[in-house]
């Protein structure tokens, strides 16, 4: 559970660090890994011993769970190694075994790492909306009536969830994603609003009338989003046709406990790729 134990940081950057082993990483690879886990502010490697120095970089941010759930995911992430899965999945392993009395686990859905945790006595992942969702809608977006309606949309979400509601939820997650992708591509990209997005045709779409899979395949296109956050956004639009009660007894449609949990997923990436994409853009702004 968050946040971690000071005892677990520690076992974490000693595998991470790896002293001796196939992996190792060096202080300059250190530093580039919290900056590819989308970190800001990354603190500057001076030489020290590399397992004390990342245990004090994750201590130092132990409150901040979004930026050591970046951190865990990022080191299972097969872009992290010249491997590729093979590698970041035995990697992944070790990393459960120390994870394991936190109740924290990390998966893989549609090929990229994700957090879940282990509730009660099931040793089934459970995924949710972030705890922290309202203090990083702030830092993504400057719009405050748009981030008090999303807030309110997770509200209702995890609501209609809990009271067992799933086919609510799903629908109230895909309307989330939806004002999430507009709002931050028009925040960043305002010629959008007023020249409209380009449709799969080439033709130009209002901005009043871009629908979620124009906003999924914009927001990747202008590097927003990576591409597996694009391929499993998808699904969760596609479950929102359920909306219509035909098109939901034609494809016998009943979602459970493990569909929202499976839709809360891209909730998670999508934020996580919008923090690394904001990031990014400060650093080469700093060049």
């Amino acid at each position: 559970m968050f946040p971690l134990d000071g005892n677990t940081l520690e076992r974490v950057a000693q595998r991470v660090v790896d002293i001796g082993g196939a992996g190792e990483r060096r202080g300059f690879e250190l530093e580039r890994l919290l900056r590819n886990a989308g970190w800001s502010d990354v603190p500057e490697y001076d030489g020290s011993p590399r397992i004390p120095w990342l245990t004090d970089a994750l201590a130092d941010r132990v409150d901040n769970r979004p930026d050591i759930e970046r951190f865990l995911c990022r080191v299972c992430d097969p872009l992290e190694y010249d491997g590729g899965m093979a590698v970041a999945d035995a990697f992944r392993n070790e990393l459960n075994s120390i994870l394991e009395f936190e109740r924290v686990v990390i998966t893989y859905s549609g090929g990229r790492p994700v957090l879940g945790e282990l509730t009660g006595g099931s040793e089934q992942p459970v995924y949710g909306a972030p705890p922290d969702v309202e203090q990083r809608l702030r830092a993504l977006l400057s719009d405050q009536q748009v981030i008090d309606l999303l807030i309110d949309r997770i509200a209702q979400c995890r609501a209609a969830q809990a009271a067992g509601a799933y086919l609510l939820a799903v629908f109230g997650i895909g309307s989330f994603i939806e004002g999430l992708l507009f709002s931050a591509l028009k925040e960043r990209f305002p010629e959008l609003v007023t020249a409209g997005f380009r449709g799969q045709d080439g033709r130009k779409v209002p901005a009043s009338r871009a629908g979620l899979a124009l906003l999924i395949d914009t927001a990747h296109e202008k590097r927003l989003i990576e591409l597996d956050a694009r391929n499993f956004i998808h699904p969760v639009r596609d479950f929102r046709n359920y909306i219509h009660p035909r098109q939901q007894l034609e494809h016998d449609f009943t979602p459970n406990a493990d569909t929202v949990n499976m839709c809360w997923v891209p909730v998670n990436a999508v934020l996580n790729d919008l923090e690394e994409s904001i990031a990014g853009q400060g650093q080469r702004a700093a060049l």
